[in-house]
């Protein structure tokens, strides 16, 4: 028999519970009143976010500030300023989290699990340690940090503190 522990914030949101807004994304960039922004930095077009709704301590999103729905839409300017903002956002990780690995990816497409539709990247930090109790019990994920708390320590490596 399997038990399951539910992040409800996540199933409203999953349900139909979204910001009234065109884009989530675009709704970080503009500072939209309605939508808590986990913006950690923003450099060369691009934005770094903590993912709302993190796999593990340190998930983080990049995405360009102007709204594109595809990789081939990035100019090729674009896709080396990512390329490189990715490169600090795993060096700044390593720094804070100590992870054992990272997880760097793109859904592409609704059936890939895509739910926003502005191109974004996951960061996710792996670690050796992340089976407990609850994976083995409940085939549940814990999260230990909270998104905001990760959002304010990240901000201050990003920005040289």
């Amino acid at each position: 028999m399997f038990r399951h522990l539910f992040n409800t914030e996540k199933l409203k949101y999953i349900r139909g519970g979204k910001p009234d807004v065109g884009c989530i994304l675009c709704a970080i960039r503009d500072g939209h009143p309605g939508v808590e922004s986990l913006e950690v930095a923003r450099r060369d077009g691009f934005i770094v976010s903590v993912n709302l709704y993190p796999f593990n301590p340190g998930h983080l999103m990049i995405f360009p500030v102007r709204h594109v729905t595809a990789i081939g839409e990035l100019t090729d300017d674009e896709a080396l300023g990512m390329h490189r903002l990715l490169a600090d956002t795993l060096a700044i990780l390593q720094g804070e989290f100590h992870p054992d690995g990272f997880n760097v990816g793109y859904n592409l497409g609704k059936q890939s699990g895509a739910s926003i539709p502005h191109l974004h990247q996951h960061v996710v930090p792996r670690y050796g340690n992340e089976v407990g109790f609850l994976d083995v019990l409940a085939g549940t994920r814990l999260v230990v940090v909270n998104p905001v708390d990760a959002r304010d320590r990240l901000r201050k490596r990003f920005s040289g503190e």
